[in-house]
Order: C-alpha cells, then structure tokens, then sequence
C-alpha cells in the first residue's frame, strides 16, 4: 500500500482557498449539526417517475435532507405502472430503483394524498424548507374538431388507463365491434395502442394487463389500424424499436403507402444515423405491403402528412363512423418541418378513433404560477420563477415530452438547483420546519387516510398473488376503495 497517498493532507488554507468557498463550508457544519428534528425537508408532489428520480438525487447529494413525496393515488410509480405498455415488462424495472428510494431512511411515502384538494401548496410551504412540484400531466389534449365527442372517439390517455389498470379508467368499455381503428398520432403512446390492439392473445396473456381488458380484446373484431400524423415519414414521432416491434407482430402485416415515401430515398444519406435506420425500416415496411387491400389478416400502417378535420357520424348521428382527414405539405425540412393544409381531403371508414396528440398538464394550486399556453409552471433550471422555495421537475417542467431516461436527466437537473440554493443560502434552512409531523394530523382532520409505503407494498402482495391464480405477474387492484382495505388492512 502507498501510504504516502493515504496520509497525505493539504493544509487547511489550502482547502479553504481551492475548491470550498465558506458558504459551502458554514453549510456543511450546519448539516453535520444537525438533529432529525432540525434537519432540511423537502416536500415533493407526485409519487412518478420525475418524483422518484429527484428524491434519489437529493437523497444521495445531502446526508442529512428528510424527504416525503405526496402522491395523488394509494399506489405508487406513476406512469411506469399506468403508462408503460403490459408487453414492456423491462422498462418497469426501473421500479426497483424507485422502491430503494422509497426505502430510504430519510424517505417517505405519502398515498392517497390530493394536493390542492386534501392541502394546499401554501400549507406544504409552511412544513417544508422546499416543495417541488412533479405531477405530470394529467389530462389528453382535445383534437378540437366536429364529431371529437361522438360514441367511439377516445384519449390515448383513457384507453392506455383502460388496459394498464388506471382507476378512473377501469369502467371506459370500449367498443371493439369494428374493423378499423384510426389512430390521431404517431409517437410512442399511439404504437403502443396499435400494438395491444392487434397483438395476439396468448402474448399478452402473460403479462400484467387488465384482466377486463384482457377479455375485452379477445373478442376484439379490430383487424385494421390506420395511425395517422400531420408531418412526413421524416417527421414520425415514435423511436425505432416501437417500429421494429410492429413490423415483427406475430399475425399481422403493414399497410403502407409508397407514395409517402417518395423522394425520400434520395436523402437517406444526409439523414443522422438514428433517424435514417428508422426510415428504412418504415421503407422496408412499404416494401412488404402486399398489392391489394384485402382484410385476411390484421394489419397496420402509418398514413402521413394527414390531419383531422371531423369525425364522420353513423346515419342516426350517434357513434363514429369515419375521419375526414385534411391533407398537408410540407414547408421547410427536417424535425423543423411544418404542416400546411392545401386544402384537400379525404375520408376514412373507421368505427373507432383514438386521439393521441399529447397530454396536457393543469394547474395544482391557485397560488403556483401556471403558464396556460404552455401547460407547465414557468421555471428556471426547476427553480419556479418568483416563488423561493418551491421547484418543479417532469412533464410540469418542460411540457410532455421525452420518455423515462429525460424525466430522470431532467429531475436530477432540479434536484441539483435544489441542493446548490440549500449550499449558497438561497433557501433558508435555518428555521426548524415540522414537515409531515404537522402535514400528517391536518389531513387526519379532514378525512384523509395516507397510504404509507409499507401499506403499499401490502397492495403488492395482494395483486401478486392474484396474478398467480391467473398465471400473470400481478393482476391489479383498479378499485381505490379496495385498495384502501388491503391497505389499511
């Protein structure tokens, strides 16, 4: 061993004119000094992906931060439970990540906790030295066009919730009785729905899908999806491996038209390389489409540079039965591209029209500063402008976009801000903040019962077990007030 190096110390001066500055190090005192009863809290709201990836960060950045993150439902994990396909069962591991957080020493799970409802913003701000804001983005964006409310017109949002087991979602019922299925959209969220309406049945068997929607789409008489965007084949939303997954479909075939790709070959080789092994794929689909339209087998296929105009009405005006579509060109190249309607349009006979154009996130609180054009809390770098104290990270940070790998870069991002105002004295830690011991009897006065984490995984269990009897991973409670029994229980 080099003892040399194991013993070898820079004078204190040293130390104090290189790398510490003597906030940092008054800050570092304080934090040594502290008692669990003194220590920083840190409230944070939404029990997500963005919530758990800034708590990890905090978590890990100081040692003596207390952290309790409030969500909305008994259950944790946000959209890894309720957004992330049932086929996709790997990119829910990451809840095991989730879960060591949850377990932490210094952390707190708080279910079945409405804030805005149960308390308010203001009344976390007074228990904690800092709340952070990541609740997402709750509602799907309107396609605000005639017909968008007729019987067989549905979110993305409700039909994901439909089959991945979302409370409010469990009684959606959608009619499956057609052939056609159009999809409004072409990301990631409108593959994903393609793909579970057209997936064979002993696929998804095994995996943790609705049992009602299970049912559901084993009788399902959809045969054909249809997913339409506004922009081109160069613009598509959706990454190269929910392509890959339906071009490999067991049971089905692409429906594609070549004329969407003309000229395209032409600039395959200026495209970055992830874009253009995308666009060779979809070329290839192209390629497979067999002459004819004929509905022997279930198929599926991207229809471009379309956007919806109205939704078409059966004879008696009370369900769907097609899409006028508007048909655009293109100006300008590339993701900067834009859509411009010509002024044609066409229609498409369809019995079900899903809408995934994006979600929308809400405002929590009169009193949090809410940008309603962009749909998000207007902020710098997370900090939310003009309100000290209060951080956001997520989708009500930057807007719905980006897929879990963003959410944590992006949360990691606010909880470094958060940590470097606690370092510089731009948070006040210095008064002793009760937390959850003030937050915790207030919601007992009015009614509410949180859900701890330990209650929580007693709900694990249960939908466990139940997967077992049925042979899937887990079969899910969609009932909260069941939930709360086995909680509670």
């Amino acid at each position: 061993m080099n003892t040399s190096r194991v013993f070898a110390f820079k004078p204190m001066k040293s130390l104090l004119t290189t790398k510490c500055s003597r906030a940092a190090i008054t800050s570092g005192l304080r934090r040594l000094a502290c008692t669990p009863s003194s220590c920083p809290r840190v409230c944070i709201v939404g029990g997500g992906p963005a919530g758990f990836y800034t708590a990890q960060h905090i978590l890990k950045a100081h040692p003596a931060i207390q952290v309790d993150i409030y969500e909305r439902l008994p259950i944790p994990y946000g959209l890894v439970r309720f957004g992330v396909a049932p086929d996709h069962p790997e990119v829910k591991n990451v809840i095991n990540t989730f879960t060591q957080t949850a377990q932490h020493e210094r952390c707190s799970y708080h279910g079945n906790v409405s804030v805005g409802k149960d308390v308010s913003v203001e009344e976390l701000r007074q228990a904690y030295h800092a709340v952070v804001l990541s609740y997402g983005a709750e509602v799907n964006r309107t396609l605000g066009v005639p017909g968008e409310n007729l019987a067989g017109v549905y979110s993305a949002k409700d039909f994901v919730g439909w089959y991945n087991g979302v409370p409010c979602n469990k009684d959606l019922k959608p009619d499956l009785s057609g052939e056609t299925a159009v999809i409004l959209g072409q990301g990631n969220v409108a593959l994903d729905v393609a793909r579970i309406l057209l997936s064979p049945h002993d696929i998804l068997t095994n995996t943790d899908i609705t049992q009602p929607s299970l049912e559901a789409l084993a009788n399902s008489r959809v045969r054909r999806v249809l997913i339409v965007g506004r922009r081109g084949p160069l613009q598509v939303a959706c990454t190269i491996k929910e392509i890959r997954e339906m071009v490999n479909l067991t049971g089905t075939r692409p429906d594609m038209l070549s004329a969407d790709f003309k000229g395209i070959a032409e600039v395959l080789k200026d495209l970055p390389r992830p874009r253009k092994r995308l666009t060779e794929l979809m070329m290839k689909a192209v390629q497979a489409t067999p002459a004819g339209d004929g509905l022997t087998s279930r198929q599926w296929g991207f229809r471009f540079l379309r956007s919806p105009v109205e939704v078409l009405p059966s004879p008696d005006l009370t369900r769907t039965a097609g899409i006028r579509l508007g048909v655009n060109r293109l100006e300008g190249s590339g993701d900067g591209a834009r859509a411009v309607p010509t002024g044609e349009t066409e229609d498409i006979e369809c019995e079900m029209v899903i809408s995934s154009i994006g979600y929308q996130s809400l405002p929590i609180d009169p009193a949090v500063p809410f940008d309603p054009r962009k749909a998000i809390i207007p902020n710098a770098m997370g900090r939310v402008l003009q309100a000290t104290g209060l951080y956001c990270s997520g989708w009500i940070k930057r807007g719905p976009t980006g897929v879990i790998g963003t959410t944590m870069n992006d949360s990691f991002d606010t909880a470094r801000a958060l940590i470097q105002d606690i370092e510089t004295g731009v948070l006040d830690i210095s008064t002793v903040k009760p937390g959850s011991q003030t937050v915790t009897p207030l919601l007992q006065k009015r009614g509410v019962n949180p859900v701890s984490f330990s209650d929580w995984e007693k709900i694990d269990v249960e939908e466990m077990k139940r997967g077992t009897v049925v042979g899937k991973p887990r079969e899910k409670l969609l009932d909260v007030t069941e939930m709360l029994k086995t909680a509670h229980s």
